[in-house]
């Protein structure tokens, strides 16, 4: 089967996807977009065929959910990258992928910037572990860290992020800011104030303060949780500056020249009004925007033909099929029930086909081969029933294409600077490298190019 790409209009450039993944300059590419539009399926398959084009890539998935391990034929994904097999590497190309591990991405921080034992007194804490597990924005704080780490390590060629859905799907610009002044703020400052001060007059006048306020939130936060709050914070009082400068350091990589941020999105009217936000957002930000990939797009062979013309021609069959009430008008007619035919309907050598107005033996299992030669020799009203169905459904089909275009229309038209790639919808759902391949083709598509299913 051929499915047609939507001709873009002059307003959207093209989005040069392959262009893209063959700059050397291309580092990073972030994927992001509302939740139920493929962006994990786009993420990865810009990962095969940027493989599969030379360059060894890395796709890091903070989505929880693992289709991305099932499209690419590993059992799991952890924090760790894993090769993926099956990829063609005739060009020199690798694809390794892994899923984000918030908890053990934070343990590697703490391991990494405190010696053995204060490491071990951090992790062993009651607070750092629900900081580390739950704690709002931990998670895209640690997807930054993470991106930070494979990008410093010079391994890879390119480094492709598909991020969470919906609008959280742009957190991770805010959550290192957040979680970064959070354990760098006036709050954490204060529970650190103790260690801080020496002298013996210092500590006596800030333990009377102390003692007011942490009177106070043990009430509010309770005793216990208090005291590990303050191990925690003696604990990590080393690591704080570090975090901030980490965060802000992620945050200038993600807005360099190397990244590049492509918006995914469906033809629908709600997918595309979250694309604006995040190419809005983006643009707020001065985060380098690529392109809109509008994924699922739905052609047809035969869009010359309209919805009208198909539904006038449908009922134009259906009218001259009801203009000749002797004649079959489907597999439910009397006619054609053969479970029950009326009595006049038997002669002495088979039974009468009224249809055709001759007499025909039948077998127990249908017409005999003579009647049903006889019968296929005229014209069937069944079949422009079917005619007429198929038009019904072509004309269903040209309207989902009119209505996917007027929504692209008018995202181009509020986005016209915005390069857009459209994605031919697959028959099926992508679960294999072959699936994940032939997105990759149709992201690759000029426009009027036609991808073959």
């Amino acid at each position: 089967m051929t499915s047609d790409v939507t001709t873009l209009t002059a307003s959207a450039p093209w989005l040069e996807v392959d262009a893209l993944l063959d700059d050397p300059g291309t580092r990073i590419v972030v994927c992001c977009g509302a939740g139920g539009v493929g962006k994990t399926t786009t993420a990865a398959a810009l990962g095969v065929r940027a493989a599969e084009r030379g360059r060894k890539v890395v796709v890091l998935t903070i989505d929880p959910a693992r289709r991305l391990a099932q499209s690419m034929g590993i059992s799991e994904l952890d924090n760790v990258p894993r090769r993926v097999k099956g990829v063609d590497e005739a060009a020199g190309g690798e694809l390794h992928a892994m899923m984000l591990d918030m908890k053990r991405t934070f343990d590697e921080i703490v391991e990494g910037h405190a010696d053995a034992e204060r490491a071990r007194a951090i992790l062993e804490n009651p607070f750092y572990q629900s900081l580390s597990a739950g704690f709002a924005g931990t998670q895209e704080y640690m997807a930054m860290e993470k991106l930070g780490q494979l990008r410093a390590g010079d391994e890879w060629d390119l480094i492709v992020v598909d991020t969470p859905p919906s609008r959280s799907a742009l957190d991770f610009l805010d959550a290192p800011k957040r979680l970064g002044s959070f354990l760098d703020g006036k709050f954490i400052r204060v529970l650190m104030a103790p260690a801080k001060v020496g002298g013996r007059a210092g500590m006596k006048f800030l333990n009377v303060g102390m003692s007011m306020m942490t009177g106070t939130l043990s009430k509010l936060m309770g005793g216990q949780l208090l005291r590990d709050v303050q191990t925690f914070v003696a604990a990590m009082d080393t690591m704080f500056g570090g975090f901030r400068t980490r965060a802000d350091a992620t945050y200038r990589l993600l807005q360099a020249p190397g990244t590049a941020f492509l918006v995914v999105a469906a033809p629908e009217r709600d997918a595309l009004r979250e694309a604006a936000y995040f190419v809005e957002r983006l643009a707020a930000e001065q985060m380098p925007l690529a392109g809109l990939v509008l994924n699922r797009v739905h052609g047809s062979g035969a869009d010359q033909l309209s919805a009208e013309r198909a539904l006038a021609a449908a009922e134009a069959l259906t009218e001259s099929c009801a203009d000749r009430p002797g004649e079959d008008t489907g597999p439910n007619s009397p006619s054609t029930n053969a479970d029950s035919p009326p009595a006049e309907n038997l002669g002495p050598d088979g039974i009468v086909d009224l249809a055709g107005g001759k007499t025909g033996s039948r077998t127990p299992g249908g017409p005999s081969p003579a009647a049903a030669a006889d019968h296929a020799a005229s014209p069937s009203v069944s079949a422009a029933h079917l005619a007429a169905g198929l038009l019904r459904l072509h004309a269903e089909r040209m309207q989902v294409l009119a209505r996917e275009r007027r929504t692209r229309d008018r995202f181009t038209a509020l986005h016209p600077e915005v390069p857009v790639a459209e994605v031919a919808a697959l028959p099926g759902d992508v679960h294999d490298l072959a699936g994940l391949r032939a997105i990759g083709d149709r992201l690759a598509l000029r426009p009027g190019e036609a991808a073959e299913d």
